[in-house]
């Protein structure tokens, strides 16, 4: 069965779209079929393409997050997908708050599966700017994911 990932963080045009990329990327040169979409808690930024530095920093290091645009966490994303990543604890407590009882899917900080660097939460780039922080990050939890995925295949 397919495994089908959101990446979510509060606007959907920095942290989660570079995750939705770089892991859609990622997966498909390890040979791991899933669906991976991406989603805000937030509806500012709805139809609008990932930031101009996210998308800058994803061309230097062989991403397309071009074709991607912002869109709002629903309802039926807790029944549509089985993983959805949290990037940071507001994300995820705003998530777990609209999740129905009876989900299914699995809810939790996307960078558990980077275990060996010591941060919980991917920092929001937006106002930081520190992209290519925020792009290192993504790429080991994406690599994390990615091994746990298979290996419970």
């Amino acid at each position: 069965m397919q495994p089908k990932i959101l990446f979510v963080c509060l606007g959907n045009i920095c942290r989660s779209p570079t995750a939705e990329g770089v892991f859609r990327t990622l997966a498909a040169h390890n040979d791991l079929n899933v669906f991976v979409d991406s989603c805000g808690t937030s509806g500012f930024h709805n139809g609008e393409q990932p930031d101009s530095r996210a998308m800058f920093e994803a061309s230097l290091r062989g991403f397309d997050l071009s074709r991607q645009r912002s869109s709002q966490l629903k309802s039926s994303d807790f029944t549509d997908f089985d993983y959805i990543m949290c990037m940071d604890n507001a994300n995820l407590q705003n998530v777990k708050s609209a999740a129905p009882e009876n989900t299914n899917a699995k809810i939790e900080l996307f960078l558990n599966y980077a275990p060996n660097q010591p941060l919980r939460e991917v920092p929001d780039p937006y106002y930081e700017d520190n992209f290519s922080d925020v792009f290192d990050l993504i790429e080991t939890a994406s690599l994390g994911l990615i091994a746990q995925l298979k290996s419970n295949a």
